[in-house]
């Protein structure tokens, strides 16, 4: 199981998954945080990425903010 610290930036031009110097992940995402359309982009953005299912990735905390906590089941 891997936890990873995220910061999300809604409404971006692009989308992107980049880890910064502090170890925290920085997502940015096409989506607008309206009705967690921003949470399921950022889901299967982190599917593509590390290469899991979408049911593996839980959001722990933070789901109404732009800080998240999200575990990953490997």
């Amino acid at each position: 199981m891997r936890t990873l610290q995220l910061k999300v930036k809604p409404n971006a031009r692009t989308q992107s998954l980049a880890q910064g110097d502090d170890g925290v992940w920085l997502a940015q995402l096409k989506s607008p945080p309206v009705d967690g359309k921003a949470n399921a982009e950022l889901i299967a953005l982190l599917s593509d990425h590390f290469a899991c299912r979408k049911a593996d990735i839980t959001i722990k905390a933070g789901a109404g903010g732009r800080m998240k906590l999200v575990t990953i089941r490997d």
